[in-house]
């Protein structure tokens, strides 16, 4: 299709050139696992929202080649509507240069109503105009479309996931979904519709690439994945750290310097930046490592034998495959322990994965870690904020266990500390301390610590989380490789917190 869409329009309202890129280089576009999973989450999400309002009709249709036969999609459309359906998915509109697909086309009397289904989760943004802006254009567009094509549209909503829902037996959907009322948010997007429309179609019209510079809009509502393309267009340096690498800057004071000139590390020195920042450029410039002994010293001083260095891999499910389950709630599936009982014993590995049969791992999983973990003893975590959000969980939903795993949670350490306190810092770290930065800064030259080296699939904890749940429906063979590439990276976890532990002790000794 050469002309609009739903997507296309609203690429073009967070940024004319994001519509021209996706249409003429979408090979520029930065590739994002993570999207894709979130567009298979929502995909589910909007199949089963179908279901909301009792019996319905689908008009997707597919050609031989299967590419979407969009002219098929309407004709049903129309015939679904003069038949007297009450609920049309992904009711098809077509008029010059426009096309729509409105997820749930609901009649309402003399008219129809929109219903825009998404898988973002709600209450939380319920009453908030800010954080649902974003879904106005969408959905002004499609009233747009439909009320050309002499559709009455009557009334618009917006379909989100209920975050307060907990999965008790059968699933509800009823209260699985939120829906609101984007009345008052779509009415004043639609009067903006033709005349942004008009300048789409211009957009997709030219022949070369349209100039505009970076700004606010490379991040909102959402992160432009051509923005790297941008940057190397606009003459940021891609071979030395710049104002887009600093720290905890926000992105509208990034903008302000690199409009101001002041886009490399050396052009930033003079100014006003936070200790952390400061730390991060001037060790980038004169490409040393800083080094504060007191404190590493101090925080090695809180860990005691034995040491238990811990980590997890979980899922997030939009739609809540299990009891007590939450739509994305980290559900924990497996972990690695490296073991250390004193100063001379060797290291001791033990592991868990759960069946991957489909079935509630997290029963399984908290019953193995009361038995791999004793009370009373340090445990170490990168991050841990997220191993003791896990464990609270599993203590809230099995009381028996409860004792046991909140007195795990109660002696996690947590091995970001020395890094986000900015005790130790290495430029090669860019500004990240994440396990992932810290570990190639540390380690540069040893093949065994590097994660792009782990070989069948599962190279990070995207790849864990997407690959856990689709092992139950693998062959044998396939499934058995799959779970030894899941051990072999959470082991990486593990042993790369062993290293980072050993390199801060070396350096205090």
């Amino acid at each position: 299709m050469k002309g609009l869409s739903k997507s296309r329009y609203t690429a073009f309202c967070q940024c004319p050139k994001n519509l021209w890129l996706k249409v003429y280089k979408p090979e520029e576009a930065k590739d994002d696992p993570a999207l894709q999973a979130r567009f298979e989450q929502g995909n589910e999400v909007g199949d089963l929202a179908m279901q909301l309002f009792g019996p319905y009709k689908e008009v997707t249709s597919h050609k031989a080649d299967g590419s979407l036969d969009l002219n098929k999609m309407c004709e049903l459309t129309q015939q679904y509507m003069g038949q007297g359906v009450d609920n049309i998915c992904e009711a098809s509109f077509a008029l010059e240069g426009h096309y729509c697909a409105v997820d749930i086309l609901r009649r309402n009397g003399d008219g129809w109503d929109i219903y825009e289904v998404k898988s973002s989760s709600f209450p939380e943004c319920d009453g908030e105009e800010t954080k649902l802006e974003k879904y106005a254009p969408d959905i002004a567009y499609q009233k747009w479309v439909l009320t050309t094509c002499g559709v009455k549209v009557i009334n618009t909503y917006l379909v989100c996931l209920n975050s307060s829902y907990v999965r008790h037996g059968e699933l509800d959907i009823k209260s699985l979904f939120v829906i609101i009322d984007m009345h008052d948010l779509v009415d004043n997007e639609y009067l903006k519709v033709p005349a942004q429309s008009s300048q789409a179609l211009k957009i997709l019209g030219m022949k070369d690439e349209p100039n505009y510079d970076l700004s606010e809009r490379c991040m909102k509502p959402y992160t432009c994945t051509f923005l790297d393309y941008c940057k190397r267009q606009h003459g940021v340096p891609q071979d030395e750290p710049t104002v887009f690498d600093l720290y905890r800057m926000n992105f509208s004071k990034k903008l302000e310097h690199y409009h101001a000139g002041r886009i490399t590390f050396d052009a930033l020195r003079s100014e006003k930046l936070s200790d952390k920042q400061q730390m991060q450029v001037e060790c980038t410039l004169k490409q040393k490592e800083y080094i504060n002994v007191n404190g590493i010293r101090e925080f090695l001083s809180n860990l005691s034998y034995p040491l238990y260095f811990l980590d997890f891999e979980t899922l997030q499910q939009a739609i809540p495959q299990f009891d007590g389950q939450k739509p994305y709630q980290q559900i924990t599936f497996q972990y690695s322990l490296h073991i250390k009982e004193s100063a001379t014993a060797p290291y001791q590995h033990k592991e868990f994965l759960a069946p991957s049969d489909g079935t509630d791992p997290r029963r399984v999983v908290a019953e193995q870690l009361c038995k791999d973990i004793p009370m009373n003893v340090c445990t170490l975590a990168y991050n841990k904020g997220f191993e003791c959000g896990r464990i609270k969980e599993l203590a809230a939903l099995y009381p028996d266990l409860a004792v046991h795993l909140m007195n795990i949670q109660e002696h996690i350490q947590d091995l970001l500390t020395p890094f986000q306190s900015g005790y130790y810092y290495v430029p090669a770290m860019g500004g990240s301390f994440s396990i992932k930065s810290v570990l190639p800064a540390l380690f540069p030259e040893d093949p065994s610590l590097n994660y792009h080296n782990l070989t069948g699939g599962v190279q990070n904890g995207g790849d864990a989380m997407t690959i856990f749940p689709k092992i139950q429906h693998m062959q044998p063979d396939e499934a058995q490789a799959a779970r030894e590439a899941l051990l072999r990276y959470c082991e990486l976890d593990t042993w790369a917190m062993v290293k980072v532990w050993e390199r801060l002790k070396m350096i205090c000794s």
